[in-house]
């Protein structure tokens, strides 16, 4: 059975010791002391560790079931989701007057890997109420918001999302779900919503469903969409509920992962819904909360492959295999651990390399919005705008990958189911897919992002890379293995931008043939500097006399490794981009 630790102690030096949390200006991060985050932390690490972890394979095996009309979620989801409301999680970072505690979302962000990596699919019943709280914040009346956001801060009522239809998932101008105008202002929503994830169950008393929509005059496309509101019950006047609305499960999917998960076939049969913001601007106010949904699904690729690496390690010490090279390690058995092995030590530090780079790009990403948000700083709002694509779609690619890394430690058990190690592998694949599929946030990344704001953005990261440099450019600790692989991968990535801009207005096709490998190289470099970062602060505590001389050693030990092991990878995807469209684009369609 695999085991799972809260990376508790991680996590305090990336908000204390890397972003200086205290230290920063922002409004409500005087609260964030060390010892309040490391309480709340700490609680949320014991939840995950001894409620939701052990119910992963639970959730894995048994799945849900539709019957009679009903969802039921796997054996002992509902108890723990009880535990969820009771401790308040899901309001961590909410408004207080809808029963938030309006922390910052930088905190959210790290309890939320906690969970995540403990039980992905159970995890996204609140996450998707949050996405959905979030898109009520933005755009809905102040009514709605007094109706619906307390009891789903609450959880007493959940939410869901309901984009995808069965002909259009990226294109939504294409959905064909109708809302027809009704005497009373409500709406009348007929259509049919796919792979709506946490889409009904038997924990809540209500579910909330944030549905777009087509109604009369808005024309073809996406500007003609709506957003609405349609309760499964619908909500009364004085806050009960009343009748079960028009909406109905048409199935469960059956999925590769996220097995915990419900998610349905949603069937809209002149269901009552209330529009939200404003008629035929749906899509606006669905967007206003992508950069966190987007941040939280970058955070799921790397949150897989945490507990991926941490069995894979633990199964590294323990299973005895083979003889180190050098010479036995392990005279008193008959063959050493696989750890001594240098192949199997790379995978290791591929991953967990990977992780704690992941790790402190997404709390990094999570200031940002914080300060974007609190302070309503416009340069915080680009730059993050800039690197949503390379939080959900880098990190989700890479940590997939780094699962597969921790399933090959295994050898055969990885592959056998009772090892554990498919489900991570399985659960972190959808990450690359949902929420815009990775290729589409490539796309958007070179065909949009790269030049919002004329480029301001984008120069402003280089400025930051730029400005590291020279601060620390006598920093002896820092100049050879961290300083100059990070200033050679910003030229790469600095080269690839000269290439889209010199071709890509001639030949969009020699742009976006190399977003992938652009995104990937983006991802790249915004790790080196993650690590670069970690590595200033862990040398400032050494030799302050830091009592935990370990853990700072081997932060500097590790991000090393990726400075030399993976950041060059910024060579080989500039070699990709610069060949340009020429050997994507030969083949005639029919010739494959």
């Amino acid at each position: 059975m695999p085991t799972y630790t809260a990376p508790v102690k991680d996590m305090q030096f990336l908000l204390h010791e890397v972003l200086n949390a205290t230290a920063t200006g922002i409004p409500g991060y005087d609260e964030l002391e060390p010892d309040f985050t490391a309480a709340i932390l700490e609680e949320a690490g014991k939840l995950a560790e001894g409620v939701l972890a052990p119910l992963n394979a639970v959730g894995d095996t048994e799945g849900c079931r539709l019957e009679n009309g009903v969802v039921y979620t796997p054996t002992g989801f509902k108890d723990a989701f009880a535990q969820i409301k009771e401790g308040g999680w899901n309001g961590l970072d909410l408004p207080e007057e809808f029963g938030g505690q309006n922390l910052p979302y930088v905190l959210a962000t790290g309890v939320g890997e906690l969970f995540v990596s403990s039980n992905m699919a159970f995890n996204m019943y609140q996450g998707l109420t949050h996405g959905a709280i979030n898109a009520i914040l933005a755009a809905g009346s102040d009514a709605q918001k007094t109706t619906y956001l307390p009891k789903m801060t609450s959880l007493e009522w959940t939410g869901t999302m309901n984009l995808t239809e069965p002909h259009c998932g990226t294109d939504l101008g294409l959905i064909r779900t109708k809302a027809e105008p009704q005497d009373d202002g409500s709406y009348k929503i007929t259509g049919q919503k796919i792979f709506i994830s946490a889409g009904d169950h038997d924990m809540s008393e209500n579910v909330i469903h944030l549905v777009l929509a087509k109604a009369p005059g808005g024309g073809e496309g996406t500007k003609g969409i709506s957003l609405f509101i349609v309760p499964k019950f619908i909500v009364k006047d004085d806050g009960s509920l009343g009748d079960r609305n028009g909406v109905s499960v048409g199935k469960i999917e059956e999925k590769m992962g996220i097995h915990g998960n419900a998610t349905c076939v949603m069937n809209y049969d002149g269901a009552t819904g209330y529009l939200v913001g404003d008629l035929h601007k749906g899509m606006r106010a669905m967007f206003v909360m992508m950069n966190e949904a987007r941040l939280g699904v970058g955070l799921q690729g790397y949150a897989q492959a945490e507990i991926a690496y941490q069995n894979a390690l633990a199964y590294a010490k323990d299973r005895l295999q083979g003889r180190a090279v050098t010479g036995t390690e392990n005279p008193g058995g008959n063959a050493d651990p696989l750890i001594v092995h240098p192949d199997i030590r790379r995978m290791l530090m591929d991953q967990k390399s990977f992780v704690e780079g992941a790790r402190a790009f997404t709390l990094w990403g999570a200031h940002l919005i914080d300060r974007a948000h609190r302070l309503d700083d416009s340069q915080a709002e680009g730059l993050i705008s800039l690197l949503t694509p390379v939080i959900k779609g880098f990190l989700t690619d890479k940590g997939f990958d780094m699962t597969i890394q921790a399933q090959q430690v295994y050898g055969g058990h990885g592959y056998i189911e009772e090892w554990g190690m498919s489900q991570y592998a399985r659960d972190a694949r959808i990450a690359m897919i949902y929420e815009g599929a990775n290729g589409v946030q490539a796309l958007d990344l070179v065909g949009r992002k790269l030049a919002a704001e004329g480029g301001k953005p984008a120069m402003a990261f280089f400025e930051l890379i730029k400005g590291f440099l020279k601060e620390n450019a006598e920093n002896e600790a820092l100049k050879d293995g961290y300083l100059e692989p990070l200033k050679a991968a910003s030229k790469d990535l600095q080269t690839a931008m000269m290439f889209f801009m010199e071709n890509g207005m001639k030949n969009p096709n020699a742009a976006l043939a190399g977003s992938t490998d652009f995104m990937h190289m983006f991802g790249h470099v915004c790790l080196g500097y993650m690590w670069a970062l970690m590595a200033k602060a862990s040398d400032a505590a050494l030799k302050a006399g830091a009592s935990d001389a370990t853990f700072h050693e081997t932060k500097l030990k590790t991000g090393r490794y990726y400075m030399a092991r993976q950041l060059p990878a910024t060579g080989m995807h500039l070699a990709r981009i610069q060949s340009g469209a020429e050997p994507v684009m030969a083949l005639d369609a029919e010739a494959f």
